[in-house]
């Protein structure tokens, strides 16, 4: 008789709970290389005009200095959360913070506009590793409930990288030059290293066959590149409805199409099209999109808006923006710990899809001279709806996806949300852009009268506006900086309307998400579990086959028996008959 091995198979034991103390050291490496890629990119941001005014380029540079790192990190995004399901996650994150300081401190050595673009876009290869990983890892230590209590330290993190990080990149560029800021990071980036292979352990997950989908990963780079393209430079390269138009639009199409049909087909896809049957995945993707140009717009034209419409200087303009950043602290900490508390996530991602409406509308009705206060108070509410989106949106998609694809369904949201991002502050630039040239030209007499009225200091100033180069309005003289001011101020905040319809359709995402409750696993323990579920299920069709078996054995028993006895009867009966004969 024959048995099943199933029956026999072994169940692993279901990894212990990590103590807070665990958790913490664990987290301890995972936090400082965060806040090395937020304090590397936050840095620069106050200092952009200024470096993109020194090396002479103009707003379609500053545009594309920003955009070219948001579009490899949200080409990138997606392939390190395939990554981490299929080779070592903390060597990634390792690697990935390896590639995003390198790239940075060679950006610091630019000579011109192109060169620092293309340092900037392989710095987003390695911010997108730690912005999937960072979600991968903290999903093998900390289940989705109880993460909100561990979301306060994330929110430090974000409070001295985001708030710290303009103040001391103005400083160093009034000080020692914006060459620095580039630099600041690399001892930070040394010792969160260090700290990654000393503190990190991860629990050792099921190994698959590496296959990497390098089809899915050429024609989604080819998608968004195409389509990233065309909306900068449409308008002010070529026209709108033009041979380049079609060509870029069409190719992003036939690429996109081509993207479909592979991923279909591929048996390691690059982003799994199946995910797209989830339904909160779905809906957090489309919500995604909308935070993703609200946080990244709001961080490049804000600055732009503090330098360029209000005369401040980078020092000043890093002052000038900590309310957006001080709500996007105070809600997502205060949200986390609420999540935490209650395990109500829905209530708060209604609540901060409804603040981005309304921070995205204010600040669209901004001018240079509009009260400070105001401008305050719009900032803080965009910030707090940034606050209340941003994690909760990948923690809810965390919670309901298969265990085996955290990593891609992770990567997933936020290269959605980077890609919104992207496209955000391209088309945002691209309006910006247009808008400041017909401003300019509209204003052209009454320029024309400032700079005459300056005598021989007017000349530099005609020189400047003649060049194309983004203006350093700080340090104009007052009859000709007011008008400079007017003119970004309405080209800006023009363009923060572009965010406010995407926020709608942010929230009606939101609304129809289903309200499941958060589970207490961590990633490797669901796993265990679903090893556990199945070995029980194996053993208990094992038994099933041992019972079918055993009934066999009696059937065939009593079929024999009846055969035998049939068999006995009709001797009997022959011998009773030749007895009477």
């Amino acid at each position: 008789m024959t048995t099943s091995s199933t029956a026999t198979a072994p169940v692993a034991p279901l990894e212990e709970k990590r103590s807070h103390r665990q958790v913490l050291q664990a987290l301890s490496g995972l936090l400082l290389g965060m806040f090395v890629s937020m304090l590397a990119s936050t840095v620069v941001s106050t200092s952009l005009p200024v470096i993109v005014h020194d090396l002479d380029g103009d707003q379609t540079a500053f545009t594309w200095v920003v955009t070219a790192t948001l579009l490899t990190t949200a080409i990138s995004t997606p392939i390190w959360g395939k990554l981490a399901d299929l080779f070592n996650r903390k060597l990634l994150i390792q690697l990935a913070i390896v590639i995003f300081v390198l790239a940075t401190a060679a950006a610091g050595f630019s000579q011109d506009p192109a060169t620092l673009i293309a340092f900037r876009a392989v710095q987003g290869i390695g911010a997108g590793g730690l912005a999937a990983l960072s979600q991968v890892i903290m999903a093998d230590i900390i289940s989705p409930r109880e993460r909100g209590r561990y979301m306060g330290l994330f929110g430090a993190v974000m409070a001295v990288a985001t708030v710290g990080g303009p103040l001391l990149g103005g400083v160093i560029t009034d000080t020692w030059g914006w060459r620095w800021n580039f630099f600041v990071a690399l001892p930070f980036a040394v010792l969160a290293l260090v700290i990654l292979q000393r503190t990190l352990h991860l629990p050792a997950l099921p190994k698959k066959k590496a296959r990497i989908d390098y089809f899915g990963i050429i024609l989604l780079s080819t998608a968004v590149s195409l389509l990233l393209i065309w909306v900068t430079l449409a308008g002010d390269s070529f026209d709108w409805w033009s041979i380049q138009t079609i060509l870029m639009v069409g190719g992003a199409i036939l690429a996109t199409a081509l993207f479909i049909f592979v991923e279909l087909r591929s048996k390691e896809p690059l982003v799994p099209l199946t995910l797209f049957r989830n339904r909160t995945f779905t809906l957090a993707v489309i919500a995604s999109v909308a935070t993703g140009i609200a946080m990244f717009g709001a961080s490049v034209f804000l600055s732009q808006y503090m330098q360029l419409a209000r005369g401040a200087t980078p020092t000043e303009a890093g002052l000038m923006t900590i309310p957006m950043i001080g709500g996007l602290l105070i809600a997502s900490i205060g949200v986390g710990a609420l999540i935490t508390r209650f395990g109500n996530w829905k209530p708060y991602l209604v609540v901060g899809s409804v603040l981005l409406i309304a921070g995205s509308y204010l600040l669209s009705t901004i001018h240079y001279d509009t009260a400070f206060v105001l401008v305050s108070i719009y900032m803080f509410l965009l910030g707090a709806g940034v606050g209340m989106t941003m994690q909760n949106l990948v923690l809810v998609v965390q919670n309901t996806s298969r265990p085996t694809e955290i990593g891609v369904a992770s990567s997933g949201v936020t290269f959605f949300r980077s890609l919104g991002g992207t496209i955000g502050v391209s088309v945002m630039g691209a309006a910006l852009a247009s808008s400041v040239t017909d401003l300019m030209a509209g204003a052209k007499d009454q320029l024309t009268a400032a700079i005459i009225s300056l005598g021989a200091d007017g000349a530099a100033i005609a020189d400047q506006i003649q060049s194309g180069a983004l203006p350093k309005v700080s340090v104009m003289p007052e009859v000709v900086r007011v008008i400079f001011e007017d003119i970004y101020a309405q080209g800006i905040s023009h363009s923060f309307l572009i965010a406010v319809p995407f926020a709608v359709v942010s929230l009606i995402a939101v609304l129809f998400l289903p309200n499941k409750p958060l589970t207490r696993m961590t990633t490797s323990e669901r796993i265990q579990a679903s090893e556990a579920d199945l070995a029980t299920v194996s053993v208990a069709e094992g038994m099933d086959s041992l019972t079918a078996t055993a009934d066999d054995t009696r059937v065939t028993a009593t079929a024999d028996a009846a055969v035998a006895s049939a068999g006995e009867q009709a001797t009997d009966a022959s011998a009773e008959a030749s007895r009477r004969r």
